[in-house]
Parts: structure tokens; C-alpha cells; sequence
């Protein structure tokens, strides 16, 4: 999720003070890290503003409000898919402009099994947005405009799941649903796995860890539900193969996307060689959201891109 420079630079810079680190332990729910009540009533923001000068190096606020705009992302998708509505408007505020949500509606799910996990990841998501909006205390960036219709229907295009002209409605079943949260969940997982080796303030890498795992579980659940799908409908392998090139045509050179296997051979978890899942920069991420392979700063899920000074994609056309 994050470029190898900025976060080495943001975590080992002095951007927060003691008094955020321990707003931030706080907000994680850490314990035993001596937060006084002085401390704990004040109103200051858990961590430093993000940076306001280009030769400034992005502070950890800048970062965490990246994640923050994926998870927005992902709250409203699986939310409107579970309960026909998204985020409370109390859980959208912050500095940045404050976008609407086009698109999503309560999906008809079929399968009493598909309908429990979509509950529980919808659950998983919204809690991140509490966390991370915590953590950030008034540094916090609001949701920025998301698109839940047009959006799918690009993807689906661009992948060639449907033809120009055709809609791809992602809220239709309970298929469409998976593969919509599909699209998502791989990305997340080998975003936050980019950034882990790079965090050397033990703080932020078990808070980076502990929503790296939930990913990778939501990633695991949608990839086995959909490989199961598949025993019975072969194209399911194929179209989930299609959104797996879709990845990597427009986040880099690179082949390292994986769709889930086919009939003959499962492939639920998506490793390198060493066995290992890989990773992507917070640009590559970008890439993927915005449905665009150049460096923009807008499209596709974020029409009019995310908040916070790291918005922009990578040049990979």
C-alpha cells in the first residue's frame, strides 16, 4: 500500500511527538503504555498533520489517511451489499473534501453461507474505518466521492467479462457480489504486505499486521467461495482469471497477479515462488482503484480521487 521511501522516512522521522504516540496507542486499544489523563483529555489530533510542503516528507497522519480512503472504499461496498446502507454520516468527516456514494444496494443473496461472510467482512471494514479515524484523531481526511455503479462496469468492461455498451450490475446476486469483492480484497492484502518490512516503529507495524491478517482472511473467504462456485460453473474460474489480468495490466510490468485456479487445480492463495505473497506500492493501488495505468489522480472508484497529499498513480501506460 505505501512507497518504500515515504514510509521509512514518515515512521523513523520525529513528525509525532510523544504525547500523539500515545494518542495512538490509545486509539489501538494498547495497554500499559502509561497514557495519564491529561493525556487522554485533551483534543489534539493522535497524530502529526499530514505534510504541507513538497520537499517534506509525508507524515505517519499522510499515510494512515491512504489506508483510510481504501477502507472507506470497501466499507461502503460490502455495507450497501449487506444492509442497503453505507457509513453513517458521522464516520465520513474530516479535512478534504467530503464526497457522496453513487450506486450499491442490498444484494439478494441466495446462499445463507455467502450471506454470513459478506455480514461479517462488512463488519470488519467498518470497524477499520473507526480505528484508523481514531488513530487520526482530527487529522483524519473524510470520505471522498466514491462510485459503486459506473466504476463496476468499466472494470467489468476493461476485463472483457461484458462488451462495450453493457452494464455490469455488481448488487444483481450474489456471483456478481464476489467478484466485485474479488476486485478488492487481493489488492488490500498484497498492499498492506508492501509496507511491513518497512515499518520500524513497532506501533504501527503490529497495527499494519493486525489489519494486513483480517484482509488476508476476507481474501481467503472470497477466493474459496468462488472456487467452490466454480465446481459447478466453470466460467467462474475464467472470469476471475480476466479480473486478475485486469490487475496487472494496469499496475505495472510486473506478472504477479493470480486468479484462483481452474477446474483441475485450485490456487487460493496467491504466492511468489518462496511461497510468499507480494506486494504493491501505494501508485500501484492507485492504478487499480482509478482503472488507469498512467499517473492520474483521479477515476474509476474515486472519481474525483482520494484525500490527502499521497493520491497519485503510477506511470505504468
Amino acid at each position: 500500500m505505501f512507497d518504500q521511501g515515504f514510509i521509512t522516512n514518515a515512521i523513523n522521522r520525529s513528525a509525532e511527538n510523544s504525547s500523539d504516540r500515545r494518542n495512538f496507542l490509545r486509539a489501538a486499544g494498547v495497554a500499559g503504555f502509561g497514557v495519564g489523563a491529561a493525556v487522554l483529555a485533551t483534543g489534539s489530533p493522535a497524530l502529526a498533520a499530514e505534510s504541507t510542503g513538497p520537499a517534506e516528507a509525508p507524515s505517519d497522519a499522510a499515510i494512515l489517511n491512504f489506508a483510510l480512503n481504501l477502507e472507506y472504499l470497501e466499507a461502503e461496498f460490502y455495507l450497501r451489499a449487506t444492509t442497503g446502507q453505507g457509513l453513517p454520516d458521522s464516520m465520513t468527516t474530516g479535512t478534504g473534501t467530503r464526497g457522496g456514494v453513487t450506486g450499491g444496494r442490498m444484494v439478494h443473496f441466495k446462499t445463507a453461507i455467502i450471506k454470513k461472510y459478506a455480514d461479517e467482512i462488512a463488519a470488519d471494514e467498518k470497524a477499520h474505518v473507526a480505528f484508523l479515524r481514531s488513530a487520526l484523531g482530527s487529522a483524519k481526511v473524510s470520505r471522498p466521492k466514491i462510485n459503486l455503479d459506473a466504476s463496476f462496469t468499466a472494470a467489468a468492461q476493461a476485463a472483457g467479462l461484458v462488451k462495450p455498451g453493457q452494464k455490469f450490475d455488481v448488487y444483481a446476486n450474489e456471483a456478481n457480489f464476489l467478484f466485485g469483492a474479488f476486485i478488492f480484497e487481493d489488492v488490500g492484502v498484497t498492499a498492506y504486505k508492501g509496507a511491513a518490512p518497512l515499518i520500524t516503529n513497532k506501533t504501527f507495524l503490529e497495527a499494519a499486521a493486525g489489519l494486513l491478517a483480517v484482509e488476508a482472511y476476507h481474501a481467503g473467504v472470497i477466493r474459496s467461495t468462488l472456487y467452490a462456485l466454480g465446481i459447478a460453473l466453470p466460467s467462474v474460474y475464467t472470469t476471475a482469471q480476466k479480473i486478475s489480468d485486469l490487475r496487472d495490466a494496469v499496475d505495472g510490468p510486473t506478472d504477479l497477479d493470480q486468479g484462483i485456479g481452474n477446474a483441475s487445480k485450485a490456487n487460493l492463495v496467491p504466492t511468489d515462488a518462496n511461497g510468499l505473497v507480494y506486494s504493491r506500492s501505494a501508485a500501484q493501488v492507485l492504478n487499480i482503484t482509478y482503472l488507469n495505468a498512467a499517473p492520474v489522480k483521479s477515476g474509476g472508484f474515486f472519481p474525483a480521487g482520494v484525500n490527502g497529499v499521497i493520491n497519485t498513480s503510477g506511470a505504468n501506460g
